[in-house]
């Protein structure tokens, strides 16, 4: 009798940092493979990991999803849902998750050919949302996310084998460079830096509010901002950044009186479904993680 050995092909959350070259395509589907992306934009996303769009929703789009946020975060019973995340010091709504599922608003968005359409030309095939969410990020003191790569935990805690994911925040209030936006080291997707330490159990309660496990040390990072450098995003209401999974970016706190608002949702291919946790004790939520892997429509 043999029992069959899966291959991690993405070491992480042993006892020391080890750096993987990435083993799989950045960009999936075939050179000229119809979708709204444009070819100089599709090679822009395989050399740095990500792209950009000024406007992929309308003002008139925007206010909508705004309004809708609002009504979601002002619920007290999604804010007293486990899928809510709330601001240590503040006490205000910072996150809520799965909204795909709360909220028929946000699951058209995410069934939108503007929105859909590029994750299934960049990943080259159907997809599904391993996850999605609303970040307010109030003003005055919301926290950050600290440096990490999305896949490294996705791969680590929710059994995503390979690098076949991306996401997209598309913003709906204008990101300053001074409210705490998305930075992003541009090429750091093409190797994949496996973290030292193992998952403590229900290690997500934590790390929704604070990262801790999955993160790279201070001398990993310092080698990768020197070689890669750092890209600040900015940009009005209704523009988006779609990135790579393996993408290293984080976020600073927002001490300014402007929220930084967007709807975050991660496009996972159906021929990337999750497996068991490659690198911790349980599976995540499926909040978190889905285990629903029906195409979006």
């Amino acid at each position: 009798m043999t029992t069959d050995v899966r291959t991690d092909l993405y070491p992480t959350r042993g006892t020391a940092e080890m750096t993987t070259p990435r083993q799989d395509p950045v960009i999936w589907s075939p050179p000229g493979a119809p979708g709204p992306v444009a070819v100089q934009d599709l090679q822009g996303f395989e050399r740095d990991g990500f792209l950009t769009v000024d406007q992929l929703i309308n003002p008139d789009e925007v206010a909508v999803y705004h309004a809708e946020l609002d009504r979601l975060i002002a619920d007290p019973a999604v804010r007293a849902d486990e899928r809510s995340v709330i601001e240590p010091k503040s006490q205000k709504v910072r996150s809520v998750f799965e909204v795909h599922r709360i909220s028929e608003v946000f699951a058209r968005l995410v069934a939108d050919e503007r929105v859909v359409g590029r994750a299934r030309q960049i990943l080259g095939s159907d997809v599904y949302v391993h996850q999605s969410r609303i970040n307010v990020k109030p003003g005055f003191g919301a926290s950050g996310f600290y440096w990490h790569s999305d896949f490294e935990t996705w791969h680590a805690e929710d059994g995503l084998p390979n690098m076949r994911a991306v996401s997209v925040s598309i913003a709906l209030t204008e990101n300053h460079d001074t409210n705490g936006g998305l930075m992003i080291m541009p090429g750091s997707h093409k190797s994949f830096l496996g973290c030292a330490g193992e998952t403590p159990r229900d290690n997500y309660k934590k790390s929704l509010k604070m990262q801790d496990a999955g993160t790279p040390s201070d001398e990993a990072l310092t080698k990768m901002a020197d070689r890669h450098g750092i890209k600040l995003f900015t940009g009005k209401a209704g523009s988006a950044t779609w990135f790579d999974c393996n993408c290293m970016h984080g976020s600073g706190d927002n001490i300014t009186p402007y929220p930084r608002s967007n709807v975050f949702i991660v496009f996972n291919s159906v021929d990337n479904a999750a497996e068991e946790p490659f690198a911790a004790p349980a599976r995540r939520p499926e909040f978190i993680g889905a285990r629903d892997f029906t195409p979006v429509r």
